[in-house]
């Protein structure tokens, strides 16, 4: 089996990151985000050295993904396993918001993985959805860009190195981050490196 490449890129800022606020609308880029976005894109036209040659870009459904993606000029197919977590009735609230109206539910959720905000997805659920979409990608040859979600990311290197789910919270994914990851067989591997061409 040939190594698959795999470029994981975080969107840029919106007002319910900035604001830290558990999803939300599915708002797009806030004015900040898109600046920064096309700022780095700008610093390297075709985003070659940052992103590499690939065969295909894939992104989010989700607005932020979809406009990070067009400010570096990809045209990507969505892909719904690099989706953003499921907050349920917790979306686009603050945590102090939710802590204030049920503290022991915030306390079970930032205590154990498989614990899901009402009517949302767990942890645990996000790893299993992004972690079959790798397994199914590891070793197949091809060069991947995908635009996805801090919190996909955060799940995607604790799945690529096998660590326990609990471990995302150790994982800081900044907006515009990209973090390489090089699936060989059954294998990932993290690739930490200066950018460059091709």
């Amino acid at each position: 089996m040939t190594a698959t490449s795999l470029r994981l890129v975080a969107h840029g800022h919106t007002a319910s990151l900035r604001r830290a606020h558990f999803g939300g609308a599915d708002d797009g880029l806030d004015e900040g985000g898109l600046r920064v976005a096309l700022a780095q894109a700008h610093a390297d036209p075709g985003g070659r050295g940052h992103l590499g040659v690939h065969d295909i870009c894939l992104s989010s459904p989700a607005a932020a993904a979809r406009q990070t993606a067009d400010a570096f000029g990809l045209l990507p197919t969505i892909e719904t396993a690099l989706a953003d977590c499921d907050y349920g009735d917790w979306s686009g609230l603050s945590l102090e918001e939710v802590a204030g109206a049920d503290p022991r539910a915030v306390h079970d959720w930032l205590s154990t993985p498989d614990t899901a905000p009402p009517g949302g997805e767990s942890v645990t659920t996000v790893r299993d959805r992004v972690g079959s979409w790798l397994d199914g990608h590891c070793g197949a040859g091809r060069r991947i860009v995908a635009i996805t979600h801090p919190l996909v990311i955060r799940v995607a290197v604790v799945h690529a190195l096998g660590l326990p789910t609990a471990v995302y919270r150790q994982v800081d994914v900044e907006p515009l981050a990209i973090v390489r990851l090089t699936g060989q067989g059954t294998r990932w591997h993290l690739r930490l490196g200066a950018p460059r061409a091709g």
